[in-house]
């Protein structure tokens, strides 16, 4: 085997669950992990329905659509111009005689 390929493993990596708050440590490759549901909040392990805070999803959800709808906005303006640009180009000789 190669020497200094494998990654630095962390044995005490910190685990913070986003929902719930709750913090467990284990074995990883990356000292502090994030994540949105963990085994303290999920309805399969607790049997239990609640209901998650999924606020920064939604907003970020909404933020992508109105950039989207600016995005097509300046596209269609582009259009636009391209398509009155074409329009006052003087047609070629070939163009002339075929609309005859």
């Amino acid at each position: 085997m190669k020497p200094k390929i494998h990654p630095q493993y962390f044995p005490d990596a910190i685990v913070t669950c986003s929902s719930c708050r709750n913090t467990f440590t284990t074995g990883s490759t990356k000292q502090s992990i994030s994540v949105e549901v963990c085994h303290k909040c999920h309805p399969f392990f607790t049997g239990e329905h609640r209901y998650l805070d999924i606020k920064g999803r939604v907003d970020t959800f909404q933020k992508k659509q109105e950039i989207a709808k600016k995005f097509q906005a300046t596209i269609s303006t582009k259009k636009r111009k391209i398509t009155q640009k074409e329009d006052r180009e003087p047609k070629s000789l070939k163009e002339l005689l075929s609309e005859i």
